[in-house]
């Protein structure tokens, strides 16, 4: 192991969690805002919303440019980070329900958009044959936990949102500088020459398009699930006790905590599973447990608590499971040079297929039900992901993932 290699994947982690707090808060501002005063039709939807749709935007121009592989990574996000505690730290000056607290939302992802895939790109850099997948994932693992924390401070209760946008605001401050202590990775290779061409490698390459289809399977489910498995338990909750379903109350939000942080567990662990024996394999074992999930939510709707928190502990941990192993693939398939591009054009993919499948589900919830099959419809995702990467497991580019393992 190189000298100092625990450290600084601790710093990168560590990093890149208090950076990403940033997006978390507006999740977890959202409620204690409307119980302050009266908010815009939509508007709570569109917070969340927003910061994704900059974060497209944000990647699909940092791909676009390439830089996460022309700029020193390290000072990419050092730079994003302030940028989004700036963005962020609006919110507090602008009034409730404000469409500028809506754009300052959506300055913040585009920011976000030169953290989350180049600090990929800087532990992919310390990766060896053996660990790459483990690396990836413990990064991922951060992100799910924090995205879970939100729906812990709601199920507390009490928190004013604006000391939640503050720390936010001065966590990214702090991962700012954290980041900066952080060495590049022997692994790291320098960009070759400029081509705006560069991020469309991420399709012409067979290689990475399979890993990327997959992945895109897996994000028309992952992001919907999160976002509505907690009005899920809610209702479920409430049809199993014969009482009105009015919203996710503490019950259903530490259960829905628990489900989303279950995933951090998937994360790692399939990290070390997939550097062992293959990403293709637990890509395709994860999609295959999640994608029944989706199936096997609708007739437990309303059964047991018990039984119906079980199935979420079982989804929440192969949901997200597989997450890294996609990132892993094409950092291990890219040209050299190119990961921090295709790894930001990946995302940017990712991330607007999850604005459809979020907007989607209260349609589906209002014309099929919970009971009915709303959740059922997310299994296309993963059924699509499981046969793009069992074609990559066929082809030869197999071999130059997990150390020759597929």
């Amino acid at each position: 192991m190189p000298p100092g290699k625990p450290v600084t994947l601790l710093l990168i982690v560590v990093a890149q969690v208090l950076a990403l707090a940033l997006w978390f808060s507006g999740t977890a501002a959202g409620p204690p805002m409307a119980r302050e005063g009266a908010l815009p039709a939509g508007f709570l939807a569109w917070l969340t919303s927003a910061v994704q749709a900059g974060f497209v935007i944000g990647t699909l121009g940092s791909a676009t440019l390439a830089l996460p592989d022309r700029l020193d990574p390290r000072r990419l996000i050092a730079a994003a980070s302030l940028v989004g505690a700036a963005a962020n730290a609006l919110i507090l000056v602008l009034p409730l329900g404000h469409t500028g607290v809506l754009a300052a939302r959506a300055a913040t992802g585009a920011a976000l958009a030169c953290v989350y895939p180049p600090g990929m790109k800087l532990a992919a850099g310390w990766a060896d044959r053996n660990d790459t997948g483990l690396l990836v994932g413990l990064l991922v693992g951060g992100v799910t936990l924090g995205s879970a924390g939100p729906h812990l401070a709601n199920a507390l209760g009490g928190v004013d949102w604006r000391l939640t946008v503050a720390a936010a605001s001065g966590a990214a401050i702090v991962a700012a500088v954290l980041i900066l202590a952080v060495r590049l990775g022997p692994r790291h290779a320098p960009a070759p020459p400029f081509r705006i061409s560069q991020a469309l490698g991420l399709l012409t390459d067979r290689g990475t398009r399979l890993a990327t289809l997959g992945y895109l399977g897996h994000m028309w489910e992952l992001y919907a699930m999160w976002a509505w498995i907690g009005p899920y338990l809610s209702a479920s909750f409430a049809a199993w006790h014969g009482t009105p379903d009015t919203g996710v109350g503490a019950g259903a939000a530490y259960a829905t905590f628990a489900v989303i942080a279950a995933g951090a567990l998937g994360c790692v662990g399939a990290g070390v599973i997939a550097d062992r024996v293959g990403r293709t394999r637990v890509t395709i074992w994860a999609m295959g447990i999640s994608g029944a999930c989706c199936l096997l939510a609708g007739p437990a709707f309303g059964a047991h608590p018990a039984l119906v928190v079980t199935l979420g502990l079982v989804w929440g941990v192969t949901v997200v499971a597989d997450s890294a192993q996609f990132s892993a693939s094409v950092a291990e398939l890219a040209p050299p040079g190119l990961a921090g591009t295709l790894l930001t054009a990946q995302t940017s993919l990712g991330f607007a297929l999850t604005l459809a499948t979020i907007q989607a589900m209260p349609w589906l919830v209002g014309h099929l039900g919970w009971g009915g099959g709303a959740f059922a419809v997310l299994a296309i995702g993963p059924a699509f992901g499981c046969v793009a990467m069992a074609r990559l497991r066929a082809s030869p580019m197999a071999a130059r993932l997990a150390g020759g393992r597929g």
